[in-house]
């Protein structure tokens, strides 16, 4: 699969994988800033921004797109760094593929299943008239019935775009999404394998994705994983506390 990317910046390469609802474009101003000693690759991950649209979406096929992505570019090792589902793919992806992973950044997940929270998104951005929509605002004064945060609202129409006869679609491909919701909540498909390379978990302090309990399981697949937690940050810690998870990243990749 021909994954949708850019490149920054030279040295040891950097990949970093989006989370869901998301697009290599989230984390472009940190990727800018770590370009300053990495060759920082930013991906589409599958059925999102750029990337194909394929009709299943689960994290053993998005690690072996990375796979692909990896040796089609002439890249056999990386530092990943993934953040929710994108930390999915790269945990999924280390215990499958650990020779070809340097240090494991995840950003904001744990290697377990989740109970969802997404439902109430998912109906809306799939509810949205995308035919009858004039332009962005409109967009957005729908789904604020909806979904009451602006970061948010905001966030999520970044994945909107324009047809060539001026309709609106999403770069997302949102009935594979709402179908392999469940897939996406899923555990990774863990195997008898551990990753025995370095790797950092990094939360939001107000987050509840990553409990101090998930630490026996997150040890038992990575047994050299640390952790660290972003104060004042959610689950969009890269948004909310750039500067400090850029900080606490670069230390990591330097040790």
């Amino acid at each position: 699969m021909q994954l949708n990317h850019k490149t920054f910046g030279q040295g040891e390469p950097l990949i970093i994988l989006h989370g869901l609802f998301g697009t290599l474009d989230n984390w472009q101003t940190l990727a800018k800033q770590w370009a300053e000693h990495y060759t920082v690759v930013l991906v589409d991950q599958r059925n999102h921004g750029r990337s194909p649209h394929e009709d299943a979406h689960t994290y053993p096929l998005m690690a072996e797109d990375l796979r692909q992505f990896m040796e089609n570019n002439w890249i056999y090792e990386a530092h990943i760094l993934g953040h929710s589902m994108g930390g999915k793919t790269a945990m999924q992806f280390a215990l499958q593929h650990p020779e070809m992973v340097n240090k494991l950044v995840v950003v904001d997940m744990a290697p377990k299943a989740y109970s969802g929270g997404h439902e109430t998104i998912l109906e809306a951005l799939k509810a949205l008239p995308l035919g009858e929509i004039a332009d962005r605002s409109e967009a957005d004064d729908f789904l604020k019935e909806r979904i009451s945060d602006f970061g948010v609202r905001q966030f999520l129409l970044k994945n909107l775009t324009r047809t060539k006869n001026g309709d609106y679609e999403w770069k997302m491909n949102l009935p594979v999404l709402i179908a392999h919701y469940e897939d996406i909540l899923a555990n990774v498909a863990v195997t008898t394998e551990v990753f025995g390379h370095p790797a950092h978990f990094i939360r939001g302090a107000k987050s509840d994705y990553v409990q101090d309990e998930d630490m026996a399981d997150i040890r038992r697949w990575f047994p050299q994983a640390t952790l660290a937690t972003i104060p004042n940050a959610g689950h969009w810690v890269h948004a909310e506390q750039p500067t400090l998870l850029y900080e606490e990243v670069s230390r990591f990749l330097r040790l």
